[in-house]
């Protein structure tokens, strides 16, 4: 498989000291968002099943469409009232409503990175499909990057330019959320730089029974090495079975094949650790009772579900940034309930403590030297 960009472009770096067992650390607005000027647009402004003009500046209905503008942007929603999680009687209007009210806090994440749909036009309970061009029919202010790209990008075993959706605005992501694409897939670089990750990501994959729970506990052990070189991380739930942590970078001269190495060296560590407890195995049978570090999620090819995006399960869960103390309660209590938080619940925890994953836009780290 090769992939390749048509663009990119380089910034300032902070520098590590040493090799595996040290590395400097520098964090530029470590501090999540402030929570009172996030709530003064999160959880205040909607769009709701009754009038979906309770956001946008103005809008009119016709035979079940309706015409918004949001921040300048005029676009066309419609079948407000489908059911898309019908276990939650939750509506196309409240998913729209949830994605306008979370904007403010979930495009910084977006911005700037190619973005796979996974759309769900008849419900969570009816077909899927991904979505990987933009597409044909968007406004003309909804921006795309190119990617050249051949086989896991493309599902093709031949060249294929791939032209992706960047969400920039609040406007986009209501378009988004009208073509039912409940669930946004961004990769981890930006187009700005289309070869060089901004973040490492550990995805935490539980076999059964194996759970969140068991996530959380071996997220406390990945924190434990990452705390040991000096750098800063973050965690949030996948919004499904299990957790996401992040390492940020923003520096230039990191590539894929660093991140994903540096990601496999510290799985294994831990494997060889707690050899029960997780393994850096792809195949299905070694999983079992396990949590899955998916040290490969750190490639070109591949993205992971953007932090506030909704999932589709049974219910309108979120993938939503928790704090170490809420892991470590939660670990505690061995409750799992208390990592599963849908749509309704996040906007009021935006509400009130602002974005948790804020540091990952900001703080400047490099990787150490493996060896």
């Amino acid at each position: 498989m090769t992939e390749r960009p048509v663009a990119g472009r380089g910034g300032g770096r902070v520098r590590a000291r040493g090799r595996i067992e040290a590395v400097g650390t520098e964090a530029v607005g470590a501090e999540a968002v402030g929570a009172g000027a996030v709530a003064e647009r999160v959880g205040t402004e909607g769009v709701g099943a009754e009038a979906v003009g309770r956001v946008p500046e103005r809008s009119s209905s016709s035979k079940g469409r309706t015409a918004v503008e949001i921040d300048g942007r005029e676009l066309t929603v419609s079948n407000l009232g489908k059911v898309l999680y019908p276990a939650a009687a939750f509506t196309k209007a409240e998913v729209i409503d949830y994605y306008r009210r979370i904007s403010p806090v979930m495009l910084p994440h977006l911005a700037g990175r190619p973005i796979t749909f996974k759309r769900y036009p008849d419900g969570v309970d009816g077909q899927s499909f991904f979505e990987k061009n933009c597409p044909s029919h968007r406004p003309d202010w909804v921006r795309t990057v190119e990617i050249m790209s051949s086989g896991r990008r493309s599902g093709r075993a031949q060249p294929e330019l791939i032209r992706y959706c960047l969400i920039d605005s609040a406007a986009a992501l209501v378009w988004t959320a009208n073509l039912a694409a409940l669930e946004l897939h961004p990769g981890l670089q930006r187009d700005s730089d289309l070869d060089c990750p901004t973040w490492v990501v550990f995805d935490l994959d539980p076999g059964a029974p194996a759970d969140v729970i068991t996530c959380a506990r071996v997220a406390c052990l990945v924190r434990e090495v990452l705390d040991h070189l000096g750098l800063v991380s973050a965690v949030k739930t996948s919004g499904s079975k299990g957790l996401q942590m992040y390492v940020p970078l923003n520096t230039p001269h990191v590539g894929f094949d660093d991140t994903r190495d540096f990601a496999l060296a510290v799985g294994q560590l831990l494997e060889r650790a707690n050899p029960d407890l997780v393994t850096t195995n792809m195949g299905k049978e070694h999983r079992p009772g396990k949590v899955f570090v998916d040290w490969s999620q750190n490639t070109f090819s591949k993205t992971t579900v953007a932090v506030y995006s909704m999932r589709a399960r049974e219910r309108p869960t979120v993938s939503t940034p928790v704090s170490w103390d809420e892991i470590d309660s939660a670990i505690a209590g061995r409750d799992p309930e208390a990592l599963r938080f849908e749509a309704p619940a996040v906007l009021d925890r935006v509400a009130e403590s602002g974005d948790l994953l804020a540091s990952l836009l900001t703080t400047q780290q490099e990787l150490p030297a493996l060896g």
